[in-house]
């Protein structure tokens, strides 16, 4: 530490001293040992996302290499934010279920380029920092029911499930049953049935990168039996020029852009904030005279979705595996840095990730997936009034294979039960507003 005539008092390091006065680690009874560890031990929990994001985005037809670059410098960029300028230790990269969303409803399904789908993440990213900056953002919280909000992150559990089963070929289009069972034989599906079980295995086992060990030991054993090529580790980051400022506003708008940004706000708005909020309460920062973090915490992840829409990503959020990092000690943003450091370090692996195959990457999808599930805990089963519009939100999301049709069938049912059982005053005025949005979309619009 320094005397107030500036000299180092004994047992003091400069570079000790840099880090607590960015990171007041003696406030927060910790040391840069532990939030080192710390952010070693979410990186290596999160890191999953460098594989899965090019190789979701890259079925939407973005280019792998240039993906792989955005995500790395996103999550370097968003983290690094966070804990500059909240001092959370709380690291940020494209979330789950946002980016299958972008890819298999918006591009695929809806027939968007992909360059609009980056416009509409732009809107609302723009949007979302916009009803931070205002307060609006803890209004339409506290607004929408605790069932859609438990529902929503359910549906994008099944969403992702089913995604990620017909990534390994565990289940096959049919004509007569719609899906089915797919050709077991293959190698494609036994390594990602073995890759499953030694993810769920290991992380069982609190063996730091559980997920990360599984899509990598699943890449392996691909070159043996799999026939993939092995394209290297380490080589000079891929140009990001493909992405890079790729965004498409106008084209958005062209496309019909309102269902689209809604769902893209929606979900950000409570993975987010949700995340946020419980990481933050695990490491004790949501207490009197640390409020103020809190708000600084969710204008960084705001700002990193318009952020990352510019380089060429979906939506980033906050990653509740940050969870891990505080477990481990991480009470402040040197984890966080730390995290942002390890990423910047990937931007040389390219290579290895674009190695990596789908059904590598399926079993990481099917177990956040089942993770996902837990949320069915909080509903209220013996409240039919919660429980039905709950249950459709999340059984639409993936037998309509669209977010934006649980979200809209989900709100249209709570609205319209509370309605005709006489509970109208139990619903805020925002469900009804975004209830009678998305009526209005299918009553001019169709299924479109």
């Amino acid at each position: 530490m320094q005397t107030q005539d500036g000299s180092m008092t004994a047992g003091a390091t400069p570079s000790t001293s840099i880090f607590e006065r960015l990171f007041k680690l003696a406030e927060h009874g910790t040391n840069p040992r532990t939030e080192i560890i710390a952010g070693i031990t979410t990186f290596l929990t999160m890191s999953y996302i460098i594989f899965v994001n090019p190789s979701i985005l890259g079925d939407a037809g973005m280019p792998k290499g240039a993906v792989f670059v955005a995500t790395c410098l996103i999550a370097a960029l968003g983290t690094a934010i966070m804990g500059l300028y909240a001092n959370y230790p709380i690291a940020l990269a494209p979330g789950m279920g946002l980016n299958a969303y972008f890819a298999y409803v918006v591009v695929l399904g809806m027939g968007w380029p992909w360059q609009a789908a980056l416009g509409a993440v732009f809107i609302s990213g723009c949007l979302f920092l916009l009803v931070t900056l205002t307060g609006l953002r803890s209004l339409i919280i506290q607004g929408i029911p605790q069932s859609l909000r438990t529902a929503i992150a359910v549906g994008i559990g099944l969403f992702l499930a089913l995604i990620a089963l017909k990534s390994a070929g565990i289940v096959a289009p049919s004509k007569a049953t719609y899906v089915t069972l797919g050709d077991l034989h293959q190698p494609q599906v036994v390594l990602a049935g073995i890759g499953f079980l030694v993810i769920v295995a290991l992380d069982r086992l609190r063996v730091p990168g559980a997920i990360l060990i599984g899509i990598l030991l699943v890449t392996v054993l691909s070159f043996f039996f799999g026939g993939n090529s092995f394209g290297g580790v380490f080589s000079a980051p891929p140009s990001i020029e493909p992405t890079f400022f790729k965004l498409d506003i106008k084209g958005a708008f062209s496309h019909g852009i309102f269902s689209v940004v809604l769902v893209f706000f929606l979900v950000e708005l409570f993975d987010a904030t949700g995340t946020l909020m419980g990481v933050a309460k695990r490491a004790g920062l949501l207490v009197p005279g640390r409020m103020d973090r809190m708000n600084k915490a969710l204008l960084a992840d705001s700002g990193a979705i318009f952020a990352g829409s510019l380089l060429g990503t979906s939506s980033t959020t906050a990653y509740v595996e940050s969870a891990s990092g505080v477990q481990a000690g991480g009470r402040t943003g040197m984890t966080a840095m730390t995290v942002a450091v390890l990423f910047l370090a990937c931007l040389t692996i390219s290579p290895l990730a674009g190695s990596v195959p789908a059904y590598a990457t399926a079993p990481a999808l099917f177990y956040v997936a089942c993770l996902m599930l837990r949320e069915l805990v909080d509903l209220e089963w013996d409240e039919s009034t919660e429980v039905v519009p709950a249950a459709v939100t999340a059984l639409a999301m993936p037998f309509t294979y669209s977010i934006a049709n649980g979200l809209a069938f989900g709100f249209i049912t709570y609205a319209a039960i509370k309605l005709l059982t006489g509970r109208v005053r139990e619903v805020h005025w925002m469900v009804w507003i975004i209830a009678l949005t998305f009526l209005g979309r299918f009553i001019f619009m169709g299924s479109e």
